[in-house]
């Protein structure tokens, strides 16, 4: 169950192709994130695979049946949207059963299913609370509770933690990471933040203008970009590029180092540049580096306790095994 194949799937809205025709394969009980830039696409191929938006070609098939032309409701998914949509005057026991009952599912079955789901995302304590009562946080569980009743063959998750501060996106994020390692069902999940894409996912899909750069494990991303714009999305801070003479020496037009593979020095090292600002975080330091003659900025990750001042001029090392090599038209050299 959850097994999902796009055949030259596309879409159009009149004379404007957003999706253009497009092949993915999300195998059964895979983590699949679905990451780019705003208006890349990634939300409407996710209401494609849920039947929220209707194909303008190609075929979309759910374990092996052609769900192309099924209605959203009959496709066995259920999907989890950035709106937590809940009904103010219920209870978290009545919201989580809410699409049961619509269901006509019996009362013996709805409760099983509601105290599964509330045991699972830690709610038990919080099932007879109207959602005016929770935090965001416990307000996503509950709209997450809902989708899970329905025991679908996968869930569709629309940026469901861009409503939620900082603290607790993290949480949160850990969460459906956890969820998703007791259940082992089929999870898609769309956002335009590439740390969420590297934690939490099996399989990261790369959208630009709707077509598909690359797919593959978050460290096959980070390892081997297949071209400049996805070397230049994952990985945080992102990864320096350099043109000219210094990327001639390499055989390429465009060399790519990560701020993390680049060595600091106070006396040596192959380039060399001036302090500009630094950001201390405790554990990492980023150093942004000016005047090198390689680049506008190099940005430079070291241990929290390096501290060079502001004007400070400084030498940089890359390492070689891990510099990226790209040609003029930005694919990746091996």
């Amino acid at each position: 169950m959850g097994r999902i194949v796009l055949e030259k799937v596309k879409k159009s809205f009149g004379d404007v192709t957003v999706i253009p025709p497009l092949d993915l394969e999300i195998n059964d009980g895979e983590f699949v994130v679905f990451v780019g830039p705003s208006g890349c696409g990634k939300s409407t191929l996710l209401r494609l695979i849920a039947g929220l938006e209707d194909v303008s070609g190609g075929k979309i098939e759910i374990d092996g049946n052609d769900a192309t032309f099924i209605p959203p409701a009959k496709r066995g998914l259920a999907m989890v949207f950035q709106s937590y949509a809940l009904y103010p005057h219920m209870t978290v026991r009545k919201n989580i059963a809410f699409p049961l009952r619509m269901a006509k599912l019996d009362q013996a079955e709805i409760d099983r299913r509601v105290n599964n789901a509330a045991e699972v995302l830690n709610l038990s304590d919080y099932i007879d609370r109207r959602p005016g009562q929770l935090s965001g946080g416990q307000r996503q569980r509950v709209a997450i509770g809902r989708a899970i009743v329905r025991e679908p063959a996968a869930f569709l998750f629309d940026e469901p933690l861009s409503n939620l501060d900082a603290a607790l996106r993290v949480g949160m994020r850990l969460e459906i990471s956890e969820l998703h390692k007791r259940l082992k069902t089929t999870m898609i999940y769309v956002t335009h933040d590439q740390v969420e894409a590297m934690t939490m996912a099996d399989k990261i899909v790369v959208l630009r203008a709707g077509n598909i750069e690359q797919v593959g494990s978050p460290l096959e991303l980070y390892r081997a970009p297949k071209n400049l714009f996805v070397a230049g999305f994952i990985g945080s801070p992102k990864m320096n590029f350099i043109e000219g003479e210094e990327a001639a020496k390499h055989g390429a037009h465009t060399i790519g180092i990560r701020p993390e593979h680049i060595e600091v020095s106070g006396d040596k090292g192959a380039w060399s540049g001036v302090v500009g600002v630094s950001e201390h975080l405790g554990s990492d330091t980023f150093f942004h580096i000016h005047e090198t003659g390689l680049a506008e900025t190099i940005t430079v990750r070291a241990d929290g306790e390096v501290d060079f001042k502001h004007g400070d001029r400084i030498h940089l090392t890359p390492r070689e095994d891990v510099i990226h090599k790209f040609d003029a038209n930005g694919l990746r050299i091996e």
